[in-house]
């Protein structure tokens, strides 16, 4: 437990900070990389000082001159700290619109050109991936996690729908991410954190022209996720 309130008494010092140092700048210049520069490095050194530690395998495979959605597995509330600062590149997420109500976070999230979406109103859903696909237009990665919420067992869950209307509007690569060890560091309905080492592995992107049906497409994604997991949680 010890490590946990480590890491998140060193956020909360790090985030008014940054937005003191920070939201000057952006307001003056509308230059937003000072801020999400602080904000990875905050997350990954947060991630670092909990004892987590991060190998990641199949970056090399990624064209830094393209825009890419990435779609994840998500068993762990450390999974965003510890997968997006190693994102190359900058890049979105679609988080849970009652972080954008957070004093500073929320505006720093704005900011960010992150989406909000609200899971349980369909109609607020389609709108989240029209926002989203503007983001992605504007060349900013979006990071996905494509089960919608936490898995309890490690094992991967039905997959929502959203991602995939996104990857076929925009018509950018898909990379699949097998996320492997934060079951162990942190699993779901679990504060403390276990250090530990956590595997990326960013699987070989999908093109457009490779996606086939939204169906095809799906399975494609899960299989890839799936073939990474450690053993136990495979479907």
């Amino acid at each position: 437990m010890i490590r946990a309130i480590v890491m998140l008494s060193f956020w909360a010092l790090l985030l008014p900070i940054a937005a003191l140092v920070t939201f000057p700048w952006i307001l003056v210049t509308g230059d937003i990389r000072p801020l999400y520069k602080i904000g990875m490095w905050g997350a990954r050194t947060g991630v670092r000082l909990a004892g987590v530690r991060v190998k990641m395998i199949g970056a090399e495979q990624l064209d830094p001159s393209r825009t890419y959605v990435f779609m994840s597995n998500h068993v762990s509330n450390i999974d965003p700290p510890l997968l997006l600062p190693r994102i190359p590149g900058r890049t979105s997420v679609m988080a849970k619109q009652e972080l954008f109500k957070t004093p500073i976070l929320g505006k720093a999230m704005r900011l960010a050109s992150l989406v909000p979406v609200n899971r349980g109103d369909r109609d607020a859903g389609i709108a989240a991936v029209r926002a989203a696909a503007e983001v992605v237009n504007r060349g900013i990665h979006m990071t996905i996690y494509v089960e919608g919420h936490r898995s309890y067992d490690g094992k991967l869950l039905p997959f929502k729908k959203g991602p995939f209307y996104l990857a076929e509007e925009c018509r950018v690569p898909v990379v699949p991410i097998t996320i492997s060890g934060t079951h162990y560091a942190m699993p779901k309905g679990r504060f403390a954190i276990k250090p530990g080492l956590v595997t990326l592995t960013f699987h070989k992107p999908i093109k457009p022209e490779e996606f086939g049906t939204r169906e095809d497409l799906m399975e494609k994604v899960r299989v890839a996720i799936n073939s990474e997991l450690p053993a136990q949680y495979r479907s």
